[in-house]
C-alpha cells in the first residue's frame, strides 16, 4: 500500500504542477488556450494506473494527462499546446487537445460526446478478435444529455461491450449546472436503463476512484459487459482560459471544495502514516519542478512542424492534386 499511494501521490503532483505551469503559460500569451483539470487529477492518474498500457483511451477536455502516467515524454505532451515539431499531431490541433497512438490514447473533439461510440467500437472490435484489449472513454455531466451518450450506452449495453465509461461530474456543462440539464442529477442512475451497472465513486478521493477503475476494468476484461463510473466532484477553475465562472456560479460554493483538493488529500494520508515527511515533500515538488521547466523549454525552443507535413496524413498514397500543391507550396518556401 505504501509505494501505491506513493506512486500516486507522485503523478498527481506532476499533473498538478504541470497545470499550474500552463496556465500561467496561457496568461503570459505563451500558449493559447488552456482547460484546467484542477481538482479533478484523480480521474485521469488513476485511469493511467488502473488500466494495462494495452488498452485504449478516449479522453475529454481534463484527461489527456493520463498520458504521462503511460510513459508519455513531458516535452512532447507540452508541444502540443506550443504547437512545435515535437508535437505528434504536427501542431493541427488546438492546445490541451493532447493524444499518441503510442500510448494509446485516442485524438479527441471539442465537439461533446463524439469520443462515446468510437469507444464502444473499438471495445467490440477487440471482442470481435478474441482480444482481451478493453477502452475506457471519459466524459463530462453535459455529455450525459446528448445524443452520441446515449447512443454508446445502448449499443454497449445490448453487444456487452469490454467498455468502461467514465463520467467526471464537476457540476458544470461550462455555464450550466446539472439540474438545468437533466432531470435525474444522479447521472450514474443513467446507466441502468441500458442494462449497465453504475456507481458514484467520491471524484476528490484519488484512492476510492483508483479502486473502482480496477474493478471496472477488471469485469470488462473478464468478459461481463460495460461499467458507468460518475466521478463526484466540482470544477473549481474556470471551464477553460477563455471563462470567467464568477459570472454564473457562487464562489463560495467553490471555496468548499477546494477544501477538499484531492492532491491534498494524499498527502496528508502520506505524512499522517509516516510514509512521507515535510522535507521528502519539498524534495519531489522541486524534482518535478525542475523537470517541468526543462520540458517547457524544450517544447517551447522546439522548431515549428515543416511546411511540408501539411499534406501528411490525408491519404495513404497522395493524388495527383496534392502533389502538385506540395511543389508549389515548396517553391514558394525557397523564395
Amino acid at each position: 500500500m505504501s509505494e501505491r499511494r506513493l506512486e500516486l501521490y507522485r503523478h498527481l503532483l506532476r499533473v498538478r504542477l504541470l497545470d499550474e505551469r500552463l496556465v500561467q503559460l496561457q496568461r503570459q500569451g505563451r500558449v493559447a488556450f488552456h482547460g484546467s483539470c484542477a481538482g479533478q487529477e484523480a480521474a485521469p492518474v488513476a485511469a493511467g494506473l488502473a488500466l494495462e498500457p494495452t488498452d485504449w483511451i478516449f479522453p475529454a477536455l481534463r484527461e489527456s494527462y493520463v498520458m504521462l502516467v503511460r510513459g508519455y515524454p513531458l516535452a512532447r505532451y507540452l508541444a502540443q499546446d506550443f504547437g512545435t515539431s515535437l508535437d505528434a499531431s504536427k501542431g493541427r490541433q488546438m492546445p490541451s487537445h493532447q493524444s499518441a497512438r503510442e500510448v494509446n490514447v485516442v485524438s479527441w473533439s471539442s465537439c461533446i460526446g463524439t469520443q462515446l461510440p468510437q469507444a464502444v467500437g473499438m471495445a467490440l472490435a477487440a471482442k470481435r478478435r478474441k482480444d482481451s484489449t478493453i477502452s475506457l472513454a471519459f466524459l463530462g455531466d453535459g455529455a450525459t444529455s446528448h445524443p452520441d451518450f446515449h447512443a454508446a450506452l445502448n449499443f454497449a449495453g445490448v453487444f456487452r461491450a469490454p467498455c468502461v465509461f467514465v463520467c467526471q461530474n464537476n457540476q458544470f456543462a461550462i455555464s450550466v449546472p446539472v439540474e438545468r440539464q437533466t432531470a435525474n442529477a444522479a447521472l450514474y442512475q443513467k446507466a441502468a436503463a441500458y442494462g449497465i451497472p453504475g456507481e458514484r465513486v467520491d471524484g476528490n478521493d484519488p484512492e476510492l476512484v483508483l479502486e473502482a477503475m480496477r474493478r471496472a476494468a477488471a469485469r470488462a476484461r473478464e468478459g461481463a459487459g460495460p461499467s458507468f463510473l460518475e466521478c463526484f466532484t466540482y470544477r473549481v477553475a474556470p471551464h477553460s482560459s477563455s471563462d470567467d465562472p464568477s459570472r454564473y456560479r457562487d464562489e463560495s460554493v467553490t471555496a468548499t471544495w477546494l477544501a477538499r483538493d484531492p492532491v491534498a488529500l494524499v498527502r496528508r494520508r502520506l505524512l499522517d502514516s509516516g510514509q512521507l515527511d515535510e522535507a521528502g515533500d519539498r524534495a519531489l515538488a522541486h524534482e518535478l519542478t525542475e523537470e517541468l521547466e526543462a520540458a517547457v523549454r524544450a517544447a517551447e525552443n522546439a522548431a515549428p512542424p515543416p511546411l511540408s507535413s501539411l499534406f501528411d496524413d490525408v491519404y495513404a498514397k497522395r493524388p495527383w492534386h496534392l502533389v502538385e500543391q506540395a511543389a508549389e507550396l515548396a517553391r514558394l518556401a525557397a523564395r
